[in-house]
């Protein structure tokens, strides 16, 4: 790595946000009421497409390196508790929507949503089918905790619809497992993803990360390969991010077991070439796929969408959250649900919608999240991209034109009217579309590193 790389990449690496939105999530404010909400939901056309996300803000362990909203319990009257509450905010969101819309998709996140119990699971799927008109193609996704699992949850989940299965690995190494208090062996995971199969799901997809304490890129290499043998139709690959002053419980995990910056480079880089030469396709930054996955077929005929659950080929008109902290997507904004369960719990359960805060977007909020989520996705923007915005359009291609232009590193083109990142600006792009953010740098966010 010459002295060049490593000025680059310092450079580069700096601290951004992902990008799942724009604005993204710190500039939400509580002038975005549940009354707001109501309206948008109103607003939606009777046969808009739903994308459903569902919360369970709960694990039976807590993993140290995790940034989600969730809490620790080993006593399941919680849970029960909290499905009364979230079906009380299904109703709520159903009454607002009055029939309009088609669930085109479902995703359950947490926590552990596999923690549910199996009656559970399937009193939840019926609530939704009551609640909302379901698409009898519907994709049906859950996060999946190996440490969870039996054959009650493996049928539950079955008959739930599940049809993509995440499972989250991290990584194989025992002393990095121990690090962020992940104890999952390959056997573990190799059972889930056969169990899986067995019953029909059509695409498993593993999280894996790099820049975790102690891992080296030996032990990631090792990771890769021992992941590989699983034969996934997908790899998400993302960066620990470590935010201890967001995550109290990241304070576990020892900062000078980290690899600095470099290492972090070296890691992902190594990765994504393990991958690839794997026969995956890269999608985006850090995820990548079989070339038959919808998310790889998504990529190639330019459909690939980014969300809050990261690159995706769901195409919905409306990303309804339900749920403690979950985040909803409508054509006129954000919002977001009250984050404490015991609060989330007291309002929807006196009849209240639970949004606590979101943002409203202006034309020129829109126009800058479209380049940001066209880069992102497909690493170059033309001036058909932006053509629904007209004047505005052709200067943000002006804009994006001067970019390039005054590029002393070689990290962006502009040739024949398409701005482009290059190969070498790639594994950067998320500090390339930081550009054209003028939010960053407004209040006192702070981010994680941007490789």
């Amino acid at each position: 790595m010459t002295a060049f790389t490593h000025e680059l990449i310092e450079r580069y690496s700096q601290p951004v946000p992902r990008y799942t939105s724009y604005p993204t999530a710190p500039h939400f404010h509580g002038g975005i009421t549940a009354q707001t909400y109501a309206r948008w939901l109103g607003d939606l056309p009777q046969q808009a497409s739903i994308s459903l996300y569902l919360h369970i803000p709960y694990c039976d362990r807590l993993c140290w390196f995790c940034g989600c909203h969730t809490k620790h319990t080993l006593r399941y009257e919680p849970v029960a508790a909290y499905l009364k509450a979230l079906y009380a905010e299904i109703d709520w969101v159903s009454d607002k929507l009055r029939g309009r819309g088609r669930v085109t998709a479902i995703h359950l996140g947490g926590g552990s949503p596999t923690l549910l119990d199996p009656v559970d699971l399937l009193a939840l799927r019926d609530k939704l089918a009551t609640a909302f008109t379901i698409a009898p193609d519907a994709q049906v996704s859950i996060e999946i905790d190996p440490n969870d699992l039996d054959d009650g949850r493996y049928d539950a989940m079955a008959a739930f619809g599940l049809n993509r299965a995440s499972i989250g690995v991290q990584d194989f190494d025992p002393r990095v497992q121990q690090a962020i208090n992940r104890l999952q062996s390959f056997e573990q995971t190799q059972a889930v993803v056969e169990a899986m199969r067995a019953r029909g799901v059509s695409s498993v997809n593993l999280d894996l990360l790099y820049g975790l304490p102690y891992q080296t890129e030996e032990g990631l290499a090792q990771t890769i390969e021992q992941a590989l043998s699983l034969q996934p139709d997908r790899v998400a690959l993302f960066g620990y991010a470590h935010v201890p002053w967001m995550k109290t419980h990241q304070k576990m995990i020892p900062g000078e077991a980290l690899p600095d910056t470099h290492a972090r480079f070296a890691q992902a880089q190594l990765a994504a070439a393990r991958l690839t030469r794997a026969g995956l396709e890269p999608i985006g930054f850090d995820h990548f796929a079989r070339p038959g996955d919808r998310l790889a077929e998504a990529a190639r005929t330019g459909r690939l969408r980014r969300n809050f659950q990261g690159y995706t080929d769901d195409a919905a008109d409306a990303l309804i959250g339900l749920g403690a902290s979950a985040i909803g997507q409508l054509p006129q904004g954000y919002v977001q649900n009250i984050t404490p369960t015991a609060d989330y719990s007291r309002t929807v359960l006196g009849g209240d919608g639970a949004t606590a805060r979101g943002f409203a977007l202006t034309p020129a909020d829109k126009l800058r999240g479209l380049v940001i989520s066209t880069l992102l996705c497909r690493f170059r923007l033309c001036e058909r991209d932006l053509a629904g915005f007209g004047a505005a359009g052709r200067a943000m291609m002006r804009e994006a034109e001067a970019l390039a232009l005054t590029d002393p590193d070689g990290m962006m083109t502009m040739q024949d009217g398409v701005f482009e990142v290059t190969d070498r600006g790639r594994p950067f792009v998320r500090a390339i579309a930081a550009r054209f953010d003028t939010y960053l740098g407004q209040g006192t966010a702070r981010h994680s590193a941007a490789v």
